[in-house]
């Protein structure tokens, strides 16, 4: 359970990680007036922060149940 909690976690890292790299990638490209990938990017963006938000929902549910799995055995 810890295992599984830890690499939620470092899958968490890597996508604001990733995040970051798109943010980075569109400020350039807004700089060079690249409409049309722009859009693209800002969709990808907006993708990505939604699998953060789930996967932090799922990080706090595992965080839950492990905490109510303790107070439960003790």
């Amino acid at each position: 359970m810890l295992l599984l909690l830890l690499l939620l976690l470092l899958l968490l890292l890597l996508l604001l990680l990733l995040l970051l790299l798109l943010l980075l990638l569109l400020q350039v490209l807004l700089l060079l007036q690249q409409q049309l990938l722009i859009q693209l990017l800002l969709l990808l963006l907006l993708l990505l922060l939604l699998l953060l938000l789930l996967l932090l929902l799922l990080l706090l549910l595992l965080l839950l149940l492990l905490l109510l799995d303790a107070a439960l055995f003790t």
